[in-house]
């Protein structure tokens, strides 16, 4: 996800105004206001800003010779000098009793926006240990303050309770900035890398469509000549196996060609109230002589509420994800359909319906697991997979406004879990 302008150029854009604003209140607090016992280590740092500001606009600017660092390292280095740039202002400027300290708290919205992983938590974590320790460091008196004026007074330093809250209050500001800003973060990454997908398999469908149906006319013609030939050739054993051979391509050509023609327009949903444990029971009907001898099923179909959806599209998701299962496990191993509530009864951000299956199978490799979903990604080309089936699943689920998720374990199998909105009349029962 792209943040405002290019990221990088834009926090270089960022910090010329911020140093500007260095020294205007360098200037307001020293000559104009007088709260400022001297002006020169806040100087000094706005100087500094300038200098290594200018160093990052050549390593950022796109024909520089010098720029090597992937654009998040790039951005966590300039938060880390921003970092520091800030507790110097900060603490030539009295740091207990100076209210821009709240200024750490937009530094880390910065870093939450643009950093993923852990770093944002890092960065959060050193800015609070950092606050904490200049904070007691000046209270024991191991370090010199740089105190206020006011009215020709210089402003006491803070007794014991008032700087202990002081850290707790950045504290627990500067975690819940972490904590919503990076859910916010996936939350936007999410929707962003669904509606890409949207747009693709909507460009891929006008593609798709006409070819689709070019193949499915003259493919009929195909199959009623070749049943012909199969008549005229039956006491020809090498050459009937050679028919069937042929018939059976011809089959997975218009199994294709049927699989891209639901992926390319696929039909609209019709949300009402639908028993998920019923759709379920449906698809293991389905399933029927598809499950061999040598896979175990397994069920455990909780009571759950109805959801909003409509039961053939779950039923044909679930049996998609079940045949891969299945595929999965060419040696044998247990299918599992499970299905449970998320949240609790009066948590209407969480009570949804889980639907899972799993399987015992070969697992799917990590680097997989983000293009699973992708449209014509498929590891199983030899077998006839078009790698439309689980992009087709996603769609589905989207519309019916829910989402579908996936982990795995090499040689340990894979779970696919579908979640849907619980349904709610207009008297609020969900059931």
């Amino acid at each position: 996800m792209k943040l405002p302008p290019e990221g990088a150029v834009w926090l270089v854009r960022l910090r010329w105004f911020v140093a500007l604003c260095v020294f205007a209140a360098t200037f307001l607090g020293y000559f104009v206001f007088h709260v400022l016992a001297t002006p020169i280590p806040l100087i000094l740092v706005g100087v500094l800003m300038l200098v290594y500001n200018g160093i990052l606009a050549l390593v950022v600017r796109e024909d520089s010779p010098i720029r090597g660092l992937r654009p998040e390292d790039s951005i966590f280095a300039q938060i880390i000098l921003d970092f520091a740039a800030l507790t110097l202002v900060l603490y030539f400027s009295d740091f207990s009793h100076n209210p821009f300290i709240l200024y750490y708290i937009f530094h880390i919205i910065i870093a939450g926006m643009y950093l993923r992983g852990i770093r944002p938590y890092l960065v959060a974590g050193g800015t609070t240990l950092v606050i904490g320790a200049i904070i007691w460091a000046e209270y024991v008196g191991w370090l010199p303050r740089f105190p206020l004026r006011f009215g020709g007074q210089e402003l006491p330093p803070l007794h014991g309770l008032q700087a202990l809250l002081l850290f707790l209050a950045m504290a627990s500001s500067l975690g819940l900035a972490t904590y919503f800003t990076t859910s916010i973060r996936r939350y936007v990454d999410r929707a962003h890398a669904e509606l890409r997908q949207k747009e693709k398999m909507l460009g891929i469908g006008q593609l798709v469509a006409g070819i689709a149906h070019q193949i499915a006319n003259p493919l009929d013609g195909v199959q009623n000549c070749l049943r012909r030939i199969g008549e005229a050739v039956k006491n020809d054993a090498r050459l009937t196996e050679y028919v069937q051979m042929m018939a059976e391509a011809l089959e997975r050509i218009e199994r294709t060609a049927k699989r891209v023609q639901a992926f390319a327009q696929p039909r609209g949903v019709s949300l009402e109230k639908t028993d998920v444990n019923a759709a379920v029971e449906g698809t293991l009907a389905m399933l029927g002589t598809r499950i061999g001898n040598n896979v175990r099923v397994e069920k455990d179909l909780r009571q759950v509420p109805a959801v909003l959806g409509d039961k053939y599209t779950i039923q044909e998701v679930v049996f998609n994800l079940c045949t891969n299962a299945l595929a999965a496990m060419p040696n044998g191993g247990t299918l599992t359909l499970r299905t449970r509530t998320l949240g609790t009864q009066d948590d209407d951000q969480m009570n949804s319906v889980a639907i899972e299956v799993s399987d015992t199978g070969v697992g799917i490799p990590r680097a997989n697991l983000e293009k699973i979903f992708e449209p014509f990604f498929t590891t199983r080309a030899e077998s006839g997979g078009t790698g439309l089936g689980l992009g087709l699943c996603r769609m589905l689920i989207s519309e019916m406004g829910g989402r579908i998720e996936v982990r795995s374990a090499l040689g340990q199998g894979t779970t696919f879990t579908v979640i849907l909105n619980a349904y709610r009349d207009p008297h609020g029962d969900r059931r």
